[in-house]
């Protein structure tokens, strides 16, 4: 992992931790690494590892077993997905459609133009 210089580094770690999550690298009930293993490999403070642990389970996709570490939380892949689709639309889609709207662009150009760039990949069961 590369860390830039202009985000926060606990950020950095959590969202590190949340695409793991996403994709499947880091599954429910998987051990992420600890504190201690983070700030010796990447040469970081501790206590900021810690607090992008503290954020994460907070969110609720990390949990703390007293004793021998920290864990994927059960439904954290779930919760992420939904966010990010939740972000996607607002965040992404949204303004997207209205600077379509905006160059003159139509609903139906937008759908033939949607549709052909998912024949071929839509994903299982989300059609």
């Amino acid at each position: 992992m590369q860390f830039d210089s202009v985000t926060p580094i606990y950020v950095q770690i959590a969202d590190d931790l949340r695409r793991q999550i996403l994709a499947g690298t880091l599954r429910e009930g998987d051990q992420v690494m600890s504190t201690t293993a983070y700030a010796t490999t990447y040469r970081i403070n501790p206590a900021t590892a810690a607090k992008a642990f503290a954020q994460l389970i907070e969110e609720g996709l990390l949990e703390k077993r007293r004793g021998i570490g920290m864990f994927v939380a059960a439904g954290a892949p779930a919760q992420l997905r939904e966010e990010g689709r939740n972000a996607y639309f607002t965040d992404v889609l949204a303004p997207a459609l209205e600077q379509a709207r905006a160059l003159g662009i139509g609903a139906t150009e937008i759908q033939t133009f949607v549709a052909t760039q998912f024949s071929g990949w839509a994903t299982p069961g989300k059609e």
